[in-house]
């Protein structure tokens, strides 16, 4: 069968492996309708992604309808449903599974990063990372996970509805954390380079945008809390200056979840640790109930998913398309590979 292939030498292949026959004990056999391809890939591609096998099979981002299942599987699971995955793996025994918090197993292996992922036509998963989608169509579901990651990282931070909440950075994974923030009542303001993305940010729940590149956020920000700053920041980057910017904005006894991978050291000023008392926390993967709500908020169908969705794709065009995203970086929100 057909599969995608990605070297840290912005290398792409289209190569040829062994498809997958019946699902064993256990085991559930999709076909893949739609795989996204996602920020750690493009990163792979630019030899920037030191997690990521080389090479690599990528794909965690699913849409997928069960093929077949084999003995043990539950009955909810059924050929022909449009399912979406969880591609994280957890040991069950490190620190974080045994405090049952399983998306930052100290062991993961997400499907596409630090093991061959869902980039070709079938994959066999245990049906426990099967996640039944409802009514949405594969093409939809493919949005899940990086939604997902942004709804974690807003429970992460505990919002609540009398909290102004910054977002930064506007892509799948921080409008996930847009949207959430959103539908728990929070004021919602969405910072980005990019005014198109800032412009879906607002149709997507966010009461205000600022552009980091044009505006004075902090004066902007100033006017939006009255001087006080926003009682929570989710940095969906993983740059120096975003880093800087969410600890040296954030209001005092605050609260800063981090998403984004910085990619080199980041000098923060730690007095504002203490003087504002500031809680940071780390926001990785997500959980099996973040999975759900972004299904239960994308069967709504008010989510203007043909915006988020910046190309789709046949294999044989992921080579040229790999090149041209990585001279375009800003100007993409999910590009899907149709199988």
């Amino acid at each position: 069968m057909k599969a995608i292939q990605i070297t840290h030498q912005q290398g792409v292949n289209i190569i040829d492996i062994e498809q997958p026959q019946a699902p064993r004990d256990g085991e559930v056999l999709l076909k893949l309708c739609y795989v996204g391809f996602c920020g750690s890939d493009i990163n792979t591609y630019m030899g920037r992604n030191s997690m990521a096998l080389n090479p690599v099979i990528p794909g965690h981002e699913v849409g997928a309808v069960i093929e077949a299942v084999g003995s043990g599987v539950p009955e909810t699971l059924v050929p022909g449903m449009t399912v979406t995955c969880n591609p994280y793996t957890n040991c069950g025994k490190c620190a974080s599974c045994r405090n049952l918090r399983v998306n930052a197993c100290q062991h993961n292996e997400t499907l596409g990063v630090q093991r061959d992922g869902a980039m070709r036509e079938f994959i066999t998963l245990p049906w426990q990372k099967v996640i039944p989608a409802g009514t949405l169509t594969p093409k939809v579901c493919a949005l899940v996970e990086p939604m997902s990651v942004g709804f974690h990282a807003v429970s992460r931070a505990q919002v609540t509805d009398i909290d102004v909440v910054m977002v930064i950075g506007c892509g799948m994974v921080g409008m996930g954390a847009v949207v959430r923030a959103a539908l728990r009542g929070a004021t919602v303001v969405a910072a980005d380079i990019d005014d198109e993305k800032l412009a879906v940010a607002r149709s997507m729940g966010a009461a205000y945008t600022i552009n980091t590149l044009t505006e004075d956020v902090h004066n902007r920000l100033a006017d939006i809390t009255g001087g006080l700053g926003p009682d929570v920041v989710i940095e969906a980057v993983g740059s120096v200056p975003t880093y800087q910017m969410a600890v040296n904005e954030v209001a005092f006894t605050g609260r800063v979840a981090c998403i984004g991978y910085a990619k080199t050291e980041v000098l923060l000023q730690t007095k504002y640790f203490v003087q504002k008392e500031l809680d940071i926390r780390g926001s990785r993967n997500a959980l099996p109930q973040d999975f759900r709500a972004v299904i239960s908020y994308l069967e709504r169908g008010t989510c203007p998913v043909n915006q988020l969705i910046t190309k789709v794709i046949c294999p044989e065009e992921t080579p040229e398309t790999m090149q041209w995203w990585s001279e375009n970086p800003g100007k993409v929100f999910r590009i899907l590979v149709k199988f």
